[in-house]
């Protein structure tokens, strides 16, 4: 029986249709781009213009510079024209228009969140703590984006959001991005590519160099080794597929927190980043990075991918390497255990692992951790994000899987010195789907990317049914005596 104090706060984050942000809407097909655009170039300058005042007034007051964007969309198909003259900016725009179209974010789901304290503590009074929470937003075809809250918890353990703003931008691609030529390396290799082809691109590149040498050493080995067979062609393809996986976002310092869109990028994520888990990584030298494992999804695979984060407005994005960057659910711990960085994951879908690294992008040899134990988790379990350090031992808030396919959140203690060791665990479900949370796209589902600790009180944020998300608090002193209070662990 669950004896333990939770409070379910009277928050309810819901999918907002109104959230758009313009995509391009071009067809694939050249013939038809080259009809559109023979449309449009038909129209007289005094039709062009009133079209585009027509578009400006029913448009432009749900985004942000609207102009700038229906420009990128033209710049995508200029190629594609060839005129005597040079076009009109109102032409450009109107061009730009009928290959752009709206795409709402959050229309179908707003869920499986992660929480951790914000980067920015200045202003908030004595006991409160400002927050950001990441959340998974679904849209139109289901694909997933990440969106982000922000807010302030009282020394009382209340809780208030920032207002939401009614506008979403996406970030600018940063052009010329960095890597790192060793993590680089190991993920090739892993690919299976290990040949001259490889050698001569990468030998004369540093330790970090930038996407404009790695094109100017592509194109070098191109020239002067003259590939010639599928194999040295597919390898000089998977150099570049492997930059575009790597990349970097920046957001204006303007945008409010709620503003901020990370939006599929490359060709692995072209269907959807999944389940972000933020965590406040503390390194040894006392610098803090934030940091988030997430699911690419690009409609037949998953591949684990990695986002850094030093103040919310800049991300890397990368790769990770190594045989145990598979399947879902990597959570990382927020600080080294003996020198050495530790993730949780699940290997087989069904039992949940540890694994060290001395390398924050690499990671092998996974141990088993502990499997199923009571029935509410007995199909499958796994966690619920990065696990949070107490005084009596890593916590780690878990998923459980039963009958009916009912996901329930649980939850287990690690050593702290030793995780690898499970030192308590809770028989029955923290929470279960009940009332509403029983209803949704994915019913009787409850669910969590990630939670804080505040006071004497565990911040649970956590998706209803792959639909909405709410949150709740925890006794934090209740829940380790309900964990530790049988020391019969299952495993």
């Amino acid at each position: 029986m669950n004896s333990i104090s939770i409070r379910r706060h009277e928050i309810m984050l819901q999918p907002e249709s109104a959230r758009v942000i313009i995509r391009p809407f071009i067809p694939t097909s050249s013939e038809k781009i080259g009809a559109i655009i023979g449309r449009a170039l038909d129209l007289s300058d005094e039709e062009v213009i009133g079209e585009l005042q027509a578009v400006c007034h029913e448009f432009d007051a749900r985004h942000y510079d609207i102009e700038t964007l229906l420009m990128e969309h033209y710049m995508k198909v200029v190629r594609h024209i060839s005129t005597p003259s040079p076009l009109s900016r109102d032409r450009e725009l109107l061009i730009g228009a009928l290959f752009s179209g709206e795409y709402s974010l959050e229309s179908a789901a707003l869920f499986n969140p992660s929480i951790v304290a914000h980067p920015d503590q200045s202003g908030v009074p004595d006991g409160g703590l400002r927050f950001i929470m990441s959340l998974r937003a679904t849209g139109e075809g289901h694909i997933s984006s990440i969106e982000f809250r922000s807010g302030e918890i009282d020394s009382a353990g209340d809780i208030v959001l920032d207002p939401v703003s009614r506008y979403v931008a996406m970030p600018n691609i940063v052009l010329n991005p960095t890597y790192r030529k060793k993590s680089f390396i190991l993920k090739f290799h892993e690919m299976g590519f290990n040949n001259l082809f490889v050698d001569a691109v990468i030998a004369p590149l540093g330790a970090e160099f930038t996407r404009t040498a790695l094109n100017d050493s592509v194109a070098k080995v191109e020239r002067e080794m003259h590939p010639d067979t599928h194999e040295h062609r597919r390898t000089l393809e998977c150099i570049q597929w492997l930059a575009d996986s790597n990349y970097e976002l920046s957001f204006s310092s303007k945008l409010s927190v709620s503003e901020r869109i990370i939006f599929p990028v490359s060709l692995n994520e072209s269907n959807g980043i999944e389940d972000a888990r933020f965590v406040r990584l503390t390194e040894d030298d006392g610098s803090t990075l934030y940091c988030a494992t997430y699911t690419a999804y690009n409609g037949k695979a998953i591949l684990p991918q990695f986002i850094e984060t030093r103040d919310f407005l800049h991300f890397r994005v990368l790769t990770l390497n190594g045989t145990a960057v598979q399947n879902k659910g990597m959570a990382l711990f927020p600080r080294t255990i003996d020198g050495r960085y530790a993730m949780l994951s699940r290997q087989d879908d069904e039992n949940l692992f540890i694994m060290f690294s001395d390398n924050l992008h690499y990671w092998n040899d996974p141990q088993l951790l502990l499997g199923p134990a009571e029935v509410w988790e007995s199909v499958k379990i796994g966690n619920c994000g990065s696990p949070l350090e107490t005084e009596a031992g890593w916590l780690v808030i878990t998923h459980g899987v039963g009958p009916l396919r009912k996901y329930c959140i649980g939850a287990v203690l690690l050593d702290l010195n030793d995780p690898s060791k499970v030192i308590g665990r809770l028989k029955y479900p923290l929470i279960s789907p009940q009332g509403i949370e029983r209803e949704g796209y994915v019913p009787n589902v409850v669910y969590s990317c990630g939670s804080l600790l505040h006071g004497d009180k565990l911040i649970l944020p956590y998706a209803m049914s792959d639909k909405f998300t709410a949150i709740a608090g925890v006794d934090l002193k209740e829940l380790l005596v309900a964990i530790t209070k049988d020391h019969g662990v299952k495993s």
